[in-house]
């Protein structure tokens, strides 16, 4: 017996592959272009979160790499996690913009994007605390860490929603 939510089961699969729309004489022309690229990524709540977490950690880089340092060691860990960080992000923002997960299946990329986000908060967040740390009230030091911690916010904030939207997808395919 069970108490908790349940799964009404359609016709429609949200995982899957959707169903091809209808071809009308408007549409025909531009229906290789849609294919190419999601543009409605773009506009979406994870592009648009992908897109803030990109600027601020290259705002905190550009930031520290402006700046008189004090501790080489500290800002040299923290632009070289921004920039990986900032790398991975990009890469993962063009793969969903041009679809490339559909046709790499051998990756699961929920769960790639998911450790790259828990390992890179993780480094985000040491570095950010350092850079804090270490910053001795030098005004561009302190707005690089200052975007460092926004960054790592936004990638817990991403990290949370790819985790649910993963544990949804899962509990949600059992009952079929």
């Amino acid at each position: 017996m069970s108490h908790g939510a349940r799964v009404i089961c359609t016709g429609v699969s949200s995982g899957g592959p959707a169903a091809p729309p209808p071809v009308t004489v408007a549409s025909s022309s531009a229906g290789s272009d849609a294919e190419l690229m999601d543009g409605g990524y773009f506009r979406s709540c994870a592009g648009m979160l992908k897109v803030a977490q990109m600027i601020s950690l290259l705002i905190g880089f550009i930031s520290v790499n402006n700046s008189p340092w004090t501790d080489y060691s500290a800002y040299s860990f923290f632009q070289i996690v921004t920039m990986c960080d900032l790398v991975m992000i990009l890469f993962f923002y063009i793969m969903h913009i041009f679809r490339v997960y559909r046709k790499l299946t051998c990756v699961s990329w929920p769960l790639a994007e998911f450790l790259h986000y828990l390992i890179g908060t993780i480094l985000l967040l040491i570095g950010s605390i350092v850079a804090a740390a270490k910053s001795y009230n030098i005004t561009g030091l302190v707005a690089g860490a200052t975007f460092g911690f926004l960054a790592t916010i936004l990638c817990v904030i991403s990290m949370w929603s790819s985790y649910k939207v993963s544990c949804i997808t899962q509990s949600t395919s059992k009952y079929r």
